[in-house]
């Protein structure tokens, strides 16, 4: 079983769409436009706010730990499967990760639950997992909790033949404490002209799906009009309810995230468009499709990213001259999904759109198709191979020629600040993923095999996610600085950007009160809070002054509720309905 997980992992890396990595430097973003002052201003992290709750968890904490003995480079950290809390009845995979810095080879995990009579899950060797690699050994829906009683059960770890072994409390909630919209949730299927699109009832996909089906031929028929594809085998789509990565990936079929907060500010029909080109561009074929070529493809036939965009004006904002991000292209094709996302898929997509103006598309296609690697050697050397048979040019000299027209682009400057704030924006996200929702971190993302779920019917995987006021109020944040960057507010965008990373920062430090850093985010986190309170998740939210609009769904139906509500000096108050 852990060969077969592992086989269809490494089938997921080769053409996700979503794997990329930071660069040593981050850049902060400058603005040069003529955006209106930014409403909120960070606080001293010595201040006190007026109006900010305690960020404490509104869940129970799954688990508590004692490690007996201690590895000598720390503790293991066990990650529990669905996120968020457990109930009675789930199937709970654990992922177990190993301390930096000692020597797993060979290790493996035995757990037992409720030792000495319980059952016992493993063995299970340490291995690496997502594209980081990470040491773990990875137990996938191996607890089968129904027939266990709500409350606390203990968990011992053993590891062999280090000796490591420890305890973990973890609760089970009952059952009937699930909310409704996640115990009603089940698998379901529909068949549009192009598909088979499976979803999870009671989520934003099932209430929207009229549209989503019709988005989804579109973006198929224009997809196999641009490849010039006959395809005619159906594609299956499996549209997740919670934001992985950012929101889409190809394997066998695909996969795309669609969710009222998504906080990944991106286009559905684009990342559906982006996807569809994977599964023609696979179906097509080619004895060595180099990464650089797989990702610029599909975003050059999307017309974009994450949203519509000129490729080489924004490409040439990258040079020195401007934001000097520019990442050298064997430097790119040799490690493409190390190399930051933003900048490798917007470099990936030029050179495309550069090579097909000056040879024509049916000369690029044909080059494509025709590179060839050897075991052992780098992709840029394959490409330059392949450029040199077909166009009778070196891969170095491409770039010469690649760069100078990028210096000719006339509208450069236009572009400068929107993709510093893009890339900027995307690296925030992967830290805040990283830090409170490590299933959704691309490089460790918890990623599931979507038939297999089916079979099992197991929706949780996906339904569940941390919401926290915490996590609500960051997204939301997140939700609003996106929309200021695509409004060109950039100096508002800076602003709220800034206060998302001095909150995680702060987060990070152990502050008991992090989102005291700003006004912004203080009202941020109170009114998560309070909607929580009453029995919503918020979904956005807009202040101005003393009244904010909030979107927000309960837990009995996905319909969006518009939401008023007023400062009053001291506490928001929620207007009646």
């Amino acid at each position: 079983m852990r060969r077969i997980l592992i086989m269809i992992f490494i089938l997921l890396l080769s053409v996700v769409c979503w794997s990329y990595s930071f660069l040593n430097t981050q850049p902060r973003a400058t603005s040069t436009s003529t955006s209106r002052p930014p409403t909120y201003t960070v606080i001293p992290p010595s201040s006190t706010s007026t109006n900010t709750p305690t960020s404490t968890q509104v869940e129970a904490p799954k688990s508590t730990a004692t490690f007996t003995p201690l590895p000598p480079a720390g503790s293991f950290t066990v990650l529990y499967h669905p996120d968020d809390v457990l109930y009675v009845g789930d199937q709970v995979s654990l992922e177990v990760i190993s301390p930096s810095g000692i020597n797993m080879n060979d290790a493996s995990l035995l757990v037992q639950i409720d030792p000495p009579g319980g059952p016992v899950l493993g063995p299970v060797n340490f291995a690496p997992w997502g594209i980081q690699g990470r040491d773990e050994a990875t137990l996938v829906w191996a607890w089968d909790t129904q027939v266990q009683e709500p409350g606390a059960h203990t968990l011992s770890f053993s590891v062999q033949p280090q000796g490591y072994s420890w305890t973990e409390q973890v609760t089970l909630l009952p059952d009937e404490q699930m909310p409704p919209n996640q115990a009603d949730a089940s698998w379901a299927s529909t068949q549009t002209q192009c598909c088979t699109v499976f979803y999870i009832t009671h989520t934003a996909s099932e209430r929207d799906l009229s549209s989503l089906i019709g988005l989804i031929d579109e973006q198929a028929r224009l997809s196999m009009d641009e490849m010039g594809s006959n395809f005619t085998e159906p594609i299956t789509i499996t549209i997740l309810p919670r934001l992985l990565g950012h929101g889409g990936f190809t394997s066998t079929d695909i996969s795309v995230s669609y969710l009222d907060r998504n906080y990944a500010a991106n286009s559905w029909q684009m990342v559906v468009h982006h996807e569809m080109i994977h599964t023609i561009d696979g179906h097509l074929g080619g004895d060595f499709r180099p990464n650089i070529f797989v990702e610029g493809l599909a975003v050059y036939m999307a017309g974009g990213h994450y949203k519509p965009e000129p490729f080489m004006p924004r490409a040439a904002a990258l040079m020195e001259k401007y934001l000097n991000m520019y990442i050298p292209l064997e430097s790119l094709a040799d490690d493409f999904y190390a190399s930051q996302h933003e900048i490798g898929y917007l470099e990936g997509a030029s050179l495309i759109e550069y090579m097909v103006r000056t040879y024509g598309w049916e000369a690029f296609s044909a080059f494509y198709r025709d590179i060839h690697i050897s075991q052992g050697e780098n992709q840029s050397k394959a490409i330059d191979s392949a450029l040199q048979s077909h166009f009778s040019i070196s891969f170095a000299q491409l770039e010469k020629d690649f760069q100078a027209a990028l210096s000719h682009e006339p509208d450069t400057l236009a572009w400068v600040d929107d993709v510093s704030f893009s890339v900027v924006y995307y690296d925030t996200l992967r830290h805040y993923q990283e830090l409170l929702d490590p299933s959704a971190y691309f490089r460790t993302a918890w990623l599931m095999d979507n038939q297999a779920m089916r079979q099992r019917s197991i929706v949780a995987d996906y339904l569940r996610h941390p919401h926290t006021p915490q996590n609500l109020a960051i997204e939301t944040l997140f939700i609003t600085a996106g929309q200021q960057i695509s409004k060109a507010q950039y100096s508002d965008a800076s602003a709220t950007l800034d206060i998302i990373n001095a909150v995680l920062d702060n987060i990070e430090l152990g502050f008991p009160d992090p989102f005291s850093i700003a006004k912004m985010s203080s009202d941020y986190f109170s009114i998560s809070v309070l909607l929580q309170q009453q029995g919503y998740e918020v979904q956005s939210i807009d202040i101005d002054g003393n009244e904010a609009i909030a979107f927000a769904s309960n837990s009995k139906e996905p319909a969006l509720l518009e939401l008023h509500l007023t400062f009053s000096g001291s506490e928001w108050i929620l207007s009646p309905l």
